[in-house]
């Protein structure tokens, strides 16, 4: 059996889920420039060997330590994606220029509108559709054999930029790619935790558009301290999320075969049921009480607004029997169900 300070020492190991195929394409960029990548590879700790191996992993502090270098080395933070470099400093400027929006949504429609500045090799744009934002790249010339790594690296560290402005956790709905699935497809699960779909129109993120709404947090002295330290953006994920209350509400409102199964509530939100416990209680809530309070609302509509029997609307909110849903009404309201109809009744009430 091992020791403890073994196991421990096991479980603070990084997990090395990065493809190889990243550390591939900053290659590249250096055969590209004539420049040699082994000071940058070395200082990664990945051998000429290792990085021949298209099916091994790095991990996300190796591919830090491999982009920081290569970006001082080449004196380009695009990594030779573009038709010209963009100097060191670059997208630390975007950021600032985005700092001083009052929301989220202002700050990526600025810091989108500003990297056409940088280069028209690519265009980002943000749409709202619906409920839904959209994060996407329009593709203005062929980007060769860095395509992958430039589409994935961009919406990536769009996602991991507009995390750290709000300090939160900002769930991905879909990521999609214009590409077939390479070898490596797995690994983008880790990358964008929602569902990810290739051989699609263009490069996306979609993601709740109520985000945008929410203000940033970050100040000028936060800003200073996070650029000498960006590139963990691409790859930390937030374990808050300030709006998980209310997507957990929306999801046991609009979805009511989910409310009564942890696990099913959990793959919804793409979290694990112990995770969405956790931060439910972080954010001072709990999955039974929210359950209780989406059920009591469901209940008064249809006892203000439908003639359903008593048992009927029991049923309806997930009650197994009249007796446990009348003795929880009588604990939200102080009245009986019967009660509270024939004081709070809509003059047509239809039997929905």
């Amino acid at each position: 059996m091992p020791s403890t300070a073994h196991h421990n020492a096991a479980k603070a190991t990084p997990k090395a889920a990065t493809p190889m195929a990243f550390a591939q394409a900053i290659a590249r960029a250096y055969a590209v420039r004539g420049v040699d990548p082994a000071r940058a590879l070395s200082q990664a700790q990945i051998t000429p060997e290792q990085l021949q191996d298209a099916r091994a992993r790095i991990t996300s502090g190796q591919m830090e330590a491999l982009s920081a270098a290569a970006m001082r080395e080449l004196d380009d933070e695009a990594l030779g994606w573009f038709s010209r470099r963009l100097p060191w400093g670059s997208y630390g400027m975007l950021a600032r220029a985005s700092l001083s929006a009052p929301t989220l949504g202002l700050a990526l429609a600025r810091w989108c509108r500003h990297h056409a500045l940088l280069t028209d090799d690519i265009l980002l744009q943000l749409h709202r559709e619906g409920e839904h934002a959209r994060l996407a790249i329009t593709e203005r010339r062929a980007l060769g054999e860095l395509r992958e790594f430039c589409l994935v690296s961009m919406l990536r560290n769009a996602l991991g930029l507009a995390s750290w402005f709000i300090d939160s956790r900002l769930p991905v709905l879909a990521a999609e790619f214009p590409f077939a699935a390479p070898p490596h497809a797995p690994a983008y699960a880790v990358l964008f935790s929602g569902p990810t779909s290739f051989n699609a129109p263009g490069a996306a993120l979609r993601f709740d558009a109520r985000y945008l709404a929410l203000p940033l947090t970050r100040d000028e002295a936060a800003m200073q301290q996070m650029l000498q330290h960006a590139l963990p953006l691409t790859v930390r994920q937030y374990r808050r999320d300030r709006l998980l209350v209310a997507r957990v509400r929306q999801l046991l409102a609009t979805a009511p075969d989910a409310a009564h199964n942890a696990q099913l509530l959990a793959e919804r939100l793409h979290v694990s049921p112990r995770t969405l416990h956790r931060q439910l209680k972080e954010e001072g809530a709990s999955l039974q009480a929210l359950k209780d309070e989406v059920r009591q609302a469901r209940a008064m509509e249809l006892l203000r607004r439908s003639s359903r029997p008593i048992k009927q609307v029991a049923e309806t909110v997930g009650f197994a029997s009249e007796k446990s849903f009348m003795r929880a009404f009588k604990g939200w309201t102080g009245q009986s169900p019967t009660d509270y109809r024939h004081g709070n009744a809509w003059p047509d009430q239809s039997p929905v």
